[in-house]
């Protein structure tokens, strides 16, 4: 008689899968609540220390880790000398296992979590047996996710058991699944004791869903998501509406709600490419729109908006007579919706806005990875200098501050003209700094006079401003740092601008 040995934390559909099992032959050795479940439904049980003649202990803590189970487990079928040490020490094989693992991601998921729960949480027995069961896959079924009671049901029923190929699969999802667990594990405890950078990083990311393609058709791609979430982030939000997002939409939409959370009061973001088009302060989220729609009409059109306010009839009015890729906001009106949802194509996000918290953000390279903090330093306006004889006035302090917010989101070199309601001009990327201007004064036009300008890192001439003060500029707000500095602050002093520096460097590359 084949032996199945089952012990799960989550037990749907177990014990169907335990009737089943029995039905084709099996006999089953299973522990504590699962045991009891099975019990309680009359399905025939073996009691694990009537397998290891040993007592569970230490509060369940030890009770699978045994030479019985373990040689069951691991003990190659096609080698004599392991079949003979199992026959000498009354062993049994068992040629299936059903696990899954204390809930140690749903515990640390509490936000009044204590450590002992959480250490009480870290399973060692199921990950032992399902390691031991997955190396021997070629003679052991291994089963760590109630989706696949199913198919190995109906290979059972059909052929008497579980092809090669099925076992090799199950044994692979079982080393992903006991890795990911290990990583949370070790990701909870190097937060514990303050590891900023450990000598090793283990990541685990469950996938969300299948895209089309990744940036380009030709190219495959998938969404993963932290498996303990992020608050207001594209990971979280809710699709009510449109087809499902591209890596392109993800990754723009990523970038819309970054610089919205940059506000408190109303305000939209319009995004391209992962750069702002335009950005609108408003009373209203009609309003904050709109000044984001006029920011640059041409460049909104096809893009990722974000709304941090309830989009309400008025605002989708407005929104539904271009085409917009995507709206994120916290809600819509029932009015909204049925207005933008009269677009087929548009998709319609929501997701609760906060500014997000301090975390390591992670890129990429070939043969690496780059971990930095977030770009999330605490400024204060009290601790920027303002170095040039003019002052600034209150609405261009209002003017330098909003766009000093948008600026850090901008790819460097960044510069953006604006004043204390919208964007009026952005330049982003550029390989000098002077070329970034001149493209954010281009699209500013007439309404950079009186504007003011933000950029993300210091001025190594003195052209920037010269350029700004000839455009109509009154005031700019730069980190301040270079050796030319000073050419920069007699520059603004000769045109009569207001310079304000802040200390803080914003590259976004």
């Amino acid at each position: 008689m084949k032996r199945a040995l089952i012990s799960v934390s989550d037990k749907t559909g177990v014990v169907d899968f335990a009737k089943s099992l029995v039905g084709l032959g099996f006999e089953i050795i299973s522990t504590g609540g699962t045991k009891k479940a099975l019990e309680d439904n009359q399905v025939p049980v073996i009691g694990i220390e009537e397998v290891t003649d040993f007592p569970e202990m230490l509060d369940g803590r030890v009770k699978t880790l045994h030479p019985a189970i373990h040689g069951g487990l691991l003990a190659r079928r096609d080698d004599p000398a392991h079949m003979q040490a199992i026959e000498a020490h009354n062993i049994a094989k068992i040629d299936l296992v059903c696990v899954n693992l204390y809930p140690f991601q749903e515990t640390i998921a509490k936000p009044d979590v204590k450590l002992g729960d959480a250490i009480e949480n870290i399973d060692i027995g199921g990950p032992s047996m399902l390691r031991s069961a997955a190396k021997n896959y070629a003679a052991v079924t291994v089963v760590v996710d109630s989706a696949d009671y199913a198919p190995v049901l109906v290979e059972l029923e059909g052929h008497g058991a579980v092809t090669f190929e099925t076992n090799q699969r199950l044994a692979a999802k079982v080393f992903r699944h006991t890795a990911a667990y290990d990583a949370l594990i070790a990701g909870y405890l190097t937060d514990i004791v303050q590891e900023e950078f450990p000598e090793k990083i283990t990541l685990t990311y469950n996938k969300k869903q299948d895209l089309r393609y990744g940036e380009n058709p030709h190219q495959k791609a998938a969404f993963y998501t932290e498996p303990l979430g992020t608050v207001a982030s594209i990971s979280e939000a809710k699709q009510l509406h449109g087809k499902e997002l591209s890596y392109n939409n993800i990754r723009d939409t990523d970038a819309a709600l970054r610089i919205a959370a940059e506000f408190t009061e109303p305000v939209a973001v319009a995004v391209k490419h992962m750069n702002p088009c335009g950005v609108g302060v408003g009373s209203t989220p009609e309003e904050a729109y709109l000044k984001a729609y006029e920011a640059d009409e041409t460049s909104i059109f096809g893009g990722i908006v974000a709304i941090n306010r309830e989009v309400d009839a008025a605002t989708a009015t407005h929104m539904s007579q271009i085409f917009l890729e995507i709206i994120i906001a916290p809600s819509f009106s029932e009015e909204a919706f049925a207005i933008l949802s009269q677009k087929k194509n548009i998709r319609l996000l929501t997701v609760p806005f906060a500014k997000p918290a301090a975390a390591l953000e992670k890129t990429s390279v070939l043969g690496g990875l780059l971990l930095q903090e977030s770009d999330a330093v605490t400024e204060e306006v009290a601790t920027y200098e303002v170095v040039t004889e003019a002052q600034p006035t209150d609405l261009e302090w209002k003017a330098l501050i909003a766009q000093w917010k948008v600026v850090k989101h901008v790819k460097s070199n960044a510069i953006v003209v604006g004043n204390d309601k919208q964007t009026l001009g952005i330049g982003a990327g550029q390989m000098n700094r002077i070329g970034s201007a001149l493209i954010a004064l281009n699209q500013a036009g007439e309404k950079a006079q009186g504007a003011v300008l933000a950029s993300d890192a210091f001025f190594p001439m003195d052209d920037t401003v010269e350029a700004a003060a000839k455009a109509g500029v009154k005031a700019i707000i730069q980190p301040g740092g270079s050796i030319k500095d000073k050419d920069s602050i007699a520059m603004a002093n000769k045109y009569g601008i207001a310079m304000v520096i802040t200390h803080v460097r914003h590259f976004k590359h």
